[in-house]
C-alpha cells in the first residue's frame, strides 16, 4: 500500500459511444478539479461527451504530460489504453463501466469515493506485462505490436485447421494442427485463454501461457513458458490465418510467415483500492461465490 499523493495532473479516458457515460465523467472530473487536481481529457473522450472545459489531449500528450489515467468503460477500453500508454509508465486506475471488469475493478457507485482517495495515496500498485510481437516474412519484419491480454493465432471461420510449427527460445516444441493458438500474459489468461480451457495465471506471475485453441490432438496441451522466452509461430499449412492482438487489431498472415512473440520490456502499472485482492475478482467475476461452502451447508 502506498500513502501520500504522488499526482498532480489526472487524465480522464472513457470508452466512445457509450450511452450515460458523458454525466459519471463530468461529475468525476468537477470532484477531483475541486480538490486541486489539474483535469485533462482524452481528445476523443472529450468529443464524444461534449466537455469544453477542460484540455482535450492526444494519448501521447497524456503520457507526457498526465501523471494518472482515469479510464470509465470496460477492459476493452483499459486494454487499449494501457497499450499506447504503456512507454509513458503512465498508471491506470479502472472504473467499471462494462459487462466483465477483471481489469475496471471500481463500480460507478464506489467511483466518488474511491478515486479521490486513491489520487491521494491510498492505493496498491502492481505491474501488468505486456507482449510484443512482431510477423516475420522473408526474413523481414512487416507487422509489430503489443499485446496486453493475448496474441492470437487463428483460422478464419470459413477455412480449415491451422497447421503451425512453434519453437521456444529456437528449440523445436511441436507441429500443431488446430484452429489456433493463444499466446496469453497472467492478465490474458483470464480473457480468450480461459474459454479455450487455459489456466488462470497469477498477474504477478513472471510467465506467459501457450493455449492451443481446438487442437486435433488432444495430446496438445496449455503450457507456460518463462517470463523470458521467446516463442515463434511459423504458418505452415492452413488458408486464411490472421493474428489478432488483444482482439482489437489484426493482420493477416501468409504460408511461411513467423510471428515472434517475447515479453515486451514496457509494464502496464495499475492502481487498485487498498485491500485490493485478485482472488475476490476471480470470485465475484467467475461466479465462484454462487455456490455455498461447506462451513455454510448443515449437511456436509
Amino acid at each position: 500500500m502506498e500513502i501520500g499523493s504522488q499526482f498532480n495532473t489526472v487524465a480522464l479516458v472513457g470508452r466512445t459511444h457509450t450511452p450515460g457515460i458523458e454525466e459519471p465523467l463530468s461529475s468525476l472530473a468537477a470532484l477531483i478539479a475541486k480538490q486541486g487536481f489539474e483535469v485533462v481529457f482524452e481528445a476523443a473522450t472529450a468529443k464524444d461527451v461534449g466537455v469544453t472545459g477542460y484540455p482535450a489531449l492526444s494519448t501521447a500528450e497524456i503520457g507526457a504530460r498526465a501523471d494518472v489515467a482515469v479510464v470509465l468503460g470496460g477492459d476493452g477500453t483499459m486494454l487499449g489504453l494501457g497499450r499506447q500508454l504503456a512507454p509513458y509508465k503512465t498508471p491506470l486506475i479502472g472504473v467499471n463501466h462494462g459487462r466483465l471488469g477483471f481489469i475496471t475493478d471500481i463500480s460507478l457507485a464506489d467511483m466518488p469515493v474511491l478515486v479521490p482517495q486513491m489520487l491521494a495515496g491510498c492505493f496498491e500498485r502492481e505491474e501488468r506485462s505486456l507482449l510484443e510481437a512482431r510477423i516475420m516474412r522473408d526474413g523481414k519484419p512487416i507487422y509489430h505490436a503489443l499485446a496486453f491480454n493475448d496474441v492470437v493465432v487463428n483460422r478464419s471461420g470459413f477455412s480449415g485447421m491451422a497447421e503451425l510449427r512453434v519453437s521456444v527460445d529456437g528449440h523445436f516444441m511441436y507441429n500443431q494442427r488446430s484452429d489456433g493458438l493463444i499466446v496469453a500474459t497472467p492478465t490474458g489468461s483470464t480473457a480468450y485463454a480461459l474459454s479455450a480451457s487455459g489456466p488462470i495465471l497469477h498477474p504477478q506471475l513472471q510467465g506467459f501461457v501457450l493455449v492451443p485453441i481446438a487442437p486435433h490432438s488432444l495430446s496438445n496441451r496449455p503450457i507456460v513458458l518463462p517470463d523470458d522466452s521467446k516463442v515463434d509461430i511459423q504458418i505452415i499449412g492452413g488458408r486464411d490465418v490472421n493474428v489478432n492482438f488483444d482482439m482489437q487489431s489484426f493482420t493477416a498472415v501468409e504460408l511461411n510467415d513467423t510471428i515472434e512473440v517475447r515479453r515486451s520490456r514496457h509494464t502496464v502499472p495499475v492502481l487498485h483500492p487498498v485491500g485490493y485482492s485478485h482472488f475476490a475478482t476471480l470470485r465475484k467475476k467467475l461466479h465462484w461465490n454462487e455456490h455455498p461452502s461447506t462451513e455454510d451447508d448443515p449437511n456436509s
